[in-house]
């Protein structure tokens, strides 16, 4: 049987490194994507390869249009097909700002790498998708983004971040909607508060609201409840429910009385 390929964008560390670790545990071979030197990620290739799988790390930057084009020859060059997309990476604003003073060329960074680069990849990979079903009956494929608690939950401080989730959220419905003729899933996988680099900064204030019940569950997200998640969708366990939201927030967004 063909091995199944995954393609993670920001899969060196965070969330995308739970969601790496998750689906090579499931026998994914895996390319990452990301901007670090490929020197920083030996190890942790290494650490997928002892899982059995083969790994690709493509030093790239989602938002570069010419990158993306190349990272998905080096798949094909490499493993031959793309079954899964995972769109995971994603930055937050380099300095939180009152939307009344905000400007745009953080705005315009955090969008393009959030949002433009993701759909232009799911775009790209699409089509890919598409042709390889043509060709083989039988081809499975994929996507999921994963987005954000932000998308529905408004901090003014940060007003690019969340804009950029909305978005990616409504592109996830968009191309459920374009796919589903092909019988390619489209996911949206919505984290709460994660345990990540991008989160260490403000974990003091996240550790008091989680003790006084911000999330039903207290404790913080973990990146590998994360990778569970996105293993299942791709493993076909919710195969009927394309287009939807998965999320896992530890009960942030249930409303309460």
């Amino acid at each position: 049987m063909a091995s199944r390929v995954a393609l993670v964008t920001g899969g060196g560390r965070g969330i995308g490194w739970g969601i790496c670790c998750a689906l090579a545990d499931e026998g994914w071979d895996l390319a990452l994507m990301g901007r670090r030197p490929a020197e920083d990620l030996r190890e942790r290739l290494a650490a997928l390869e002892n899982r059995g799988v083969r790994t690709l790390y493509c030093r790239s930057d989602v938002s570069v249009a010419t990158d993306r084009a190349r990272t998905l020859e080096r798949v094909a060059e490499t493993f031959g097909r793309l079954n899964l997309l995972v769109n995971n990476a994603g930055v937050a604003p380099r300095v939180r700002a009152d939307m009344l003073e905000a400007g745009e060329e953080s705005f315009e960074r955090v969008l393009r790498i959030n949002l433009q680069g993701p759909y232009f990849l799911t775009q790209a990979a699409a089509n890919w998708m598409v042709r390889q079903r043509r060709e083989t009956s039988d081809f499975a494929g994929c996507i999921v983004n994963i987005s954000s608690v932000s998308a529905v939950a408004a901090s003014p401080n940060r007003g690019e971040y969340c804009i950029s989730k909305a978005g990616l959220s409504m592109a996830t419905r968009l191309w459920a909607v374009r796919l589903a003729e092909f019988d390619i899933p489209v996911y949206e996988v919505r984290p709460g508060i994660t345990r990540t680099d991008m989160t260490a900064g403000v974990a003091e204030k996240y550790d008091r609201l989680i003790a006084d019940g911000l999330c039903l569950q207290r404790r913080w997200g973990e990146p590998e409840d994360v990778g569970r998640a996105v293993a299942m969708l791709a493993r076909g366990d919710l195969g009927y429910s394309t287009g939807q939201v998965l999320h896992v927030d530890g009960g942030l967004l249930v409303d309460r009385l």
